[in-house]
């Protein structure tokens, strides 16, 4: 891909560098769009990999930050009874500003 944005000393525009994550329905889960001023971040790619794999099998999210072994939230579509029955290790609520108790971390589930 071209960055019409950023151009070579002759006025070509240079290579973006782009990341596509397809998944095994073969749709595109993520992607970034590296301007060609900026290097790529390996060690993020393969933080969100582990995070689509791990979230496609279980009713997690992975918060700003997450490394594999970390704590997850508990999705909000999960009652506090599922979440019971499905995370065997327990949650813990943490308290937001609203007051609202949606917000749920617990122990990463194994893949």
């Amino acid at each position: 891909m071209l960055d019409p944005a950023e151009r070579d000393s002759e006025g070509l525009p240079l290579t973006a560098r782009v990341v596509f994550i397809i998944g095994p329905d073969k749709r595109i889960k993520l992607s970034f769009l590296y301007p060609a001023t900026t290097g790529r971040n390996f060690t993020e790619v393969l933080r969100v990999i582990d995070s689509l794999q791990l979230t496609a099998k279980h009713n997690v999210a992975t918060p700003v930050h997450w490394k594999w072994g970390d704590k997850c939230m508990v999705s909000p579509s999960v009652s506090d009874e599922e979440a019971r029955q499905v995370f065997p290790e327990g949650f813990e609520s943490v308290q937001v500003p609203s007051g609202k108790g949606y917000m749920r971390l617990t122990p990463q589930p194994d893949l």
